[in-house]
């Protein structure tokens, strides 16, 4: 028997190609079942986690400091004092015999005002005359001995002490003299205090005495009060921040709440030249002409410096403020959108916007309200600006 070498087993057949199609195509259909189905599962998850951080994130308006038109716009607080005013006094007792100008008189420099009864300064004053008639009697008696004596001396018919004696006498009796007439002049003098006269030309704003009134020298009340309104003394306290922008001669405008619309032109005369501790401002003193007297002294004025136009300041709505135990402070959002907290100095209060010395500036863009969780580094969002309707109308 003979032998044959085995075969190898043959391989199998192949799978119909309908069979092959077929599964391409079911794998095909199940890859975009899938894709279909995760796909949009996925593009909503990602859209909820997004907008989970928006939320998260904190949307803020913000505003800018604006600058104001040197901050002279908003008038300072100023008093109205007369040019010159004296409180007018007795110099001699007695009693009121007349006065002869009454409140809203216009007087002049050394008009009598009121003369005063004085019967005993007039009773001091013959007395005084007469020990000067007194002193004048032993003085010519006095030379009359003193040369007597000073010609005897010359024949030894008196000694050189008699003779020393006489002329001491003699200068004693001359001291005497000028004593009495000294007091005369006194007495003169103040007989003519008799009369109160006003001591520079102006309106009596006060009278205080009427006929009959006892009077005491000194420390009695004021009989009158003279004041000279024209031109008037304007005092105004200036921030401690504007002072270098005030020189003398510089022109203001000063109005009147009861001259509503009306300004009148004055002058800075003159500065105290140092700041009140206290207030941290300067007085300031500035003339205004009263020609017509239609501005009272002692009232309240308003005054705007008009030439200050070199001084700015930024102003800030009070909203923008935080208070804080650090302070004043306010939010600004930096050029990465996060806010940074910083610490700033106020000036005056305008009402709705307080005026702001030192930490903003006018490019800043500052959180308008911000909320009390507010901090600093916290990443925030910037809401779109709100449009006027009206205006788009």
């Amino acid at each position: 028997m003979n032998a044959h070498p085995s075969e190898p087993p043959s391989a199998p057949p192949p799978p119909p190609a309908n069979l092959r199609r077929i599964a391409e195509v079911v794998v095909v259909l199940v890859t975009i079942g899938l894709v279909i189905g995760l796909v949009p599962r996925w593009f909503s998850h990602r859209k909820l986690i997004a907008a989970a951080r928006t939320e998260d994130v904190l949307t803020v308006d913000i505003i800018s400091a604006t600058t104001a038109k040197s901050s002279w716009g908003t008038p300072l607080p100023a008093d109205v004092q007369p040019f010159m005013q004296a409180s007018i006094h007795a110099r001699a007792n007695g009693y009121l015999k007349n006065w002869f100008v009454d409140i809203g008189a216009q007087v002049t420099n050394g008009q009598v005002l009121a003369e005063i009864d004085s019967p005993e300064l007039d009773e001091q004053l013959a007395q005084a005359k007469a020990e000067l008639d007194q002193a004048k009697a032993a003085l010519d008696l006095s030379k009359t001995t003193a040369d007597r004596w000073t010609e005897l001396l010359k024949t030894a018919s008196v000694s050189d002490q008699e003779t020393a004696e006489k002329q001491a006498d003699y200068v004693l009796k001359q001291a005497n003299v000028e004593a009495a007439l000294a007091n005369v002049n006194r007495l003169n003098d103040l007989r003519g205090f008799e009369h109160v006269t006003a001591p520079f030309d102006g309106i009596v704003t006060t009278r205080n005495t009427d006929i009959g009134q006892l009077i005491v020298a000194g420390s009695g009340a004021e009989l009158f009060r003279v004041s000279q309104t024209n031109p008037l003394r304007i005092y105004v306290r200036v921030p401690q921040q504007y002072v270098y922008a005030i020189k003398t001669g510089q022109k203001a405008q000063v109005s009147f709440l009861e001259s509503a619309g009306k300004n009148y032109e004055a002058t800075v005369t003159r500065t105290a030249g140092a700041l009140d501790p206290a207030s941290r401002t300067l007085q300031v003193e500035l003339q205004v002409d009263n020609p017509n007297g239609e501005l009272f002294a002692g009232g309240y004025a308003q005054v705007r410096f008009d030439d200050a136009a070199t001084v700015n300041a930024l102003t800030l709505s009070d909203n923008a403020l935080i208070f804080r135990a650090q302070g004043m402070q306010i939010a600004v959002v930096n050029s990465s959108n996060k806010v940074e907290l910083r610490s700033v100095k106020l000036g005056r209060d305008f009402g709705n916007t307080v005026e702001v010395l030192a930490g903003v500036s006018a490019t800043d863009r500052v959180i308008n309200n911000p909320p009390d969780s507010i901090a600093d580094g916290m990443v925030v969002k910037i809401a779109p600006p709100k449009t006027n309707s009206l205006a788009a109308k």
